[in-house]
């Protein structure tokens, strides 16, 4: 192993920024690489294995031009720039990600995709006219299809929005809730709320709704419609049936352009039931014109600890089947 020692010029007006409050960002450069960086005055010097050493220089300065642009550094930002070290990837793209602006959020927030796998996601939904996107919590399928949605609909490529989704509780009985019919319903669409509410204002949101212009909405609504001229998105369609499934899909009319969001891994579908999701992506794989986008725990743009919990999953997950197919053992 060979010893090296790097020197970066960081402009001191960034070093706040991309060191990270009590220096968490240098430490968690330090912990994964196995590198020792110490801070100077004029900039820094990164001691450690020669390979290392250029991996851990590599990020520092992707995270420097990601700060020249007026991004506020992200523990999700410097732990994705290391993956893409650890593979060997080109950690230059965490710029030409940052550059592709979607839109803002009521508070001026830009909303961008995070990683490789969100930016082909939305490049898909520019391109084509059905895609499916699959993915883990916290990976931004259904928050970056609304941003899309709303942006369409701002530019006027859309005439309207619809949002819908499964009602079926998640693992657990609701019972009886009062009021009228959209109140019983709206438990069930608050995800879907709480993403418009952020990007478009609850005061918008309100008044195209009222005109019709927005729609969220339970699936069953939505047979025997013909949709034109819309952003639709299917958001949990894991908990979809096949029948339900073909209904939505053959909805779809002219200038109309949808999204359809899951994961495969949190069906809450009754026991032995079939999810119209998983016949989708087998039959509609090779149909020209729909997109298939397969997000993963890379993916996730959460906090640092929801992307432990999905990959702890997956680990749990893939023994478990393995176990399963091997069957029960055998006692003697």
């Amino acid at each position: 192993m060979s010893l090296n020692e790097i020197k970066l010029d960081v402009p001191t007006k960034h070093m706040a920024n991309v060191f990270g409050e009590y220096d968490k960002n240098i430490k968690t450069i330090e912990r994964t690489l196995n590198v020792t960086v110490a801070v100077r005055e004029d900039g820094m010097k990164i001691l450690g294995d020669s390979t290392n050493v250029k991996s851990a220089s590599r990020v520092f300065l992707e995270l420097v031009e990601l700060s020249k642009k007026g991004n506020d550094i992200t523990q999700q930002q410097v732990q994705y720039a290391l993956d893409l070290a650890a593979e060997q990837k080109d950690i230059t793209v965490l710029g030409k990600i940052d550059d592709d602006l979607i839109c803002h959020t009521i508070n001026g927030k830009p909303v961008k995709p995070k990683t490789l796998g969100q930016k082909e996601y939305v490049d898909a939904i520019r391109k084509q006219m059905i895609v499916f996107g699959m993915g883990p919590a916290g990976t931004g399928k259904t928050y970056l299809a609304m941003a899309m949605a709303i942006t369409a609909f701002g530019n006027e490529e859309v005439g309207r929005i619809i949002l819908t989704r499964p009602a079926i509780e998640a693992g657990e009985k609701l019972g009886f809730l009062p009021g009228d019919l959209q109140s019983k319903v709206d438990p069930y669409l608050r995800p879907l709320y709480d993403a418009l509410h952020q990007i478009m204002g609850a005061e918008n949101f309100q008044r195209n709704m009222e005109k019709g212009l927005i729609e969220v909405a339970p699936l069953a609504y939505m047979r025997g419609r013909t949709l034109d001229n819309a952003f639709i998105i299917l958001d949990e369609a894991q908990n979809t049936t096949p029948a339900q499934m073909k209904m939505f899909l053959t909805r779809i009319g002219f200038g109309s352009k949808v999204v359809v969001t899951g994961d495969a891994t949190q069906k809450d579908l009754p026991k032995g039931s079939t999810s119209g999701l998983d016949v989708a992506l087998r039959v509609l794989k090779r149909v020209e014109g729909i997109s298939i986008c397969e997000l993963s725990s890379k993916d996730v743009v959460r906090h640092p600890l929801v992307q432990k919990i999905v990959q702890a999953y997956e680990v749990y997950e893939k023994k478990e089947s393995k176990a399963n197919k091997k069957g029960p053992r055998v006692r003697k």
